[in-house]
């Protein structure tokens, strides 16, 4: 079997960062960008599952209502290796366009006070399995990253 392109990137020279990880045409014509919003260091750290949780439900909120992106998000939602999210856009997209919308993203997620969005029972399958401090503790840290981050950290490791 034919091995997905995620797993041909050497994710032990890859780091937090923001990276395109695929272009995609749709049988329409549209082109859709995955982004990968790697937020922690393969093999060496992970986002606690229940902050992974909190931080799915605030970014895909905050991204879907974004003046800039909202009508343009397909998907965004976490990695199983609980280092970061995918986020799939409609269009052609670079990393170093949407640094500044991480950005954004990451401080709302740190600075965030209140009911969790989609958190009842009636609006998600696990609603008690969040943890906000944390997930806030995570956005503030990887906001460091992308305030300094390096053309090295916005494209994949090359061979």
């Amino acid at each position: 079997m034919k091995k997905i392109e995620s797993f041909l990137v050497d994710h032990t020279r890859l780091s937090e960062g923001l990276y395109v990880s695929r272009r995609d045409n749709t049988p329409s014509g549209d082109i859709l960008t995955t982004i990968d919003i790697r937020m922690q260091w393969p093999n060496h750290s992970y986002i606690q599952p229940k902050a992974m949780h909190t931080i799915e439900h605030l970014g895909a909120t905050w991204l879907r209502n974004d003046v800039v992106l909202g009508d343009k998000v397909v998907y965004f939602g976490p990695m199983g290796c609980a280092t970061g999210f995918y986020l799939i856009l409609q269009g052609e997209w670079d990393s170093h366009q949407l640094v500044d919308t991480m950005i954004r993203l990451m401080a709302f997620i740190r600075d965030y006070k209140g009911e969790i969005p989609g958190a009842t029972m009636k609006e998600c399958g696990n609603y008690l399995y969040h943890d906000l401090q944390e997930a806030k503790k995570v956005a503030a840290e990887y906001i460091e990253c992308l305030y300094n981050i390096t053309a090295e950290k916005l494209s994949y490791p090359k061979d």
